[in-house]
């Protein structure tokens, strides 16, 4: 090589180099500006629940035909949900890595109870749930579009209602709380309170289970910035008998 020109080669070298570097700094900008996740929902409880994993998210609801099929079974229907509400919101799927879609259907042994039409209705489920025990299904998706990757979970639990009044019934219905919740009630209203002695995942209850979130980010090789079970009791002000059991791969909620 002609030693005059080493220097003009060098420089060139150095050039490209910082062009390089300066491109993958703007790539690393931008994907820390990306939300990792596209939350398929327009629930405020599940957009609350996911704040607290530290996880970016942006907000893209899906919609889907939510019509129960013939002779379709809880977890089959919240799970077959799920996924559609997933496949839905995948084209949107650019803006960030991760599409999650969760659903949640209330189930006693007479049937599904969805969201009540009217105050009325909420008082007929409210009557229907008072002093027995039913069981709250929650299916939650997340999907990789860009890899075609998906991968599902399910949380089924167990939830004792309270032997409420009537008064005390009427009187959540007036607050219209009910209404747009499956079943007519939310676990965590401190008013009406109206479930005892739960030993389950009351996350998956209001809507999101995240240590079931967590073992299925885990599965997309992803994993959260923040301790789950310690964030998600901390916020909830419950101590959670069963986080540990699910991030290890049991089949409890």
């Amino acid at each position: 090589m002609d030693i005059l020109h080493q220097p003009v080669h060098s420089a060139r070298l150095a050039q490209r180099l910082a062009i390089n570097d300066a491109q993958a700094s703007v790539l690393e900008s931008l994907q820390m500006l990306t939300p990792l996740i596209l939350l398929a929902s327009a629930s405020p409880r599940r957009q609350q629940m996911l704040a607290w994993t530290g996880w970016t998210f942006e907000v893209q609801p899906a919609d889907v035909d939510e019509s129960l099929l013939p002779g379709e079974a809880p977890a089959a229907y919240v799970s077959r949900l799920a996924e559609s509400k997933a496949r839905a919101v995948e084209p949107f799927g650019v803006i960030a890595q991760v599409v999650l879609a969760a659903d949640t259907t209330v189930a006693d042994d007479f049937g599904l109870l969805g969201k009540p039409a009217t105050p009325d209705e909420a008082l007929e489920m409210l009557r229907r749930l008072r002093g027995r025990s039913h069981r709250v299904f929650t299916a939650i998706t997340v999907s990789q579009p860009g890899k075609r990757r998906r991968v599902s979970d399910l949380c089924v639990s167990q939830v004792p209602m309270r032997a409420y009044s009537d008064a005390e019934m009427e009187a959540y219905v007036a607050s219209g709380d009910p209404l747009d919740k499956a079943g007519a009630y939310a676990i965590q209203h401190a008013g009406f309170h109206p479930v005892e002695n739960f030993r389950g995942c009351f996350a998956s209850v209001m809507g999101l289970p995240l240590c079931h979130l967590a073992r299925s980010m885990a599965k997309l090789g992803l994993t959260p910035p923040v301790d789950i079970p310690a964030v998600c009791q901390q916020n909830l002000r419950y101590d959670c008998p069963i986080s540990q059991k699910v991030l290890a791969g049991e089949n409890t909620g």
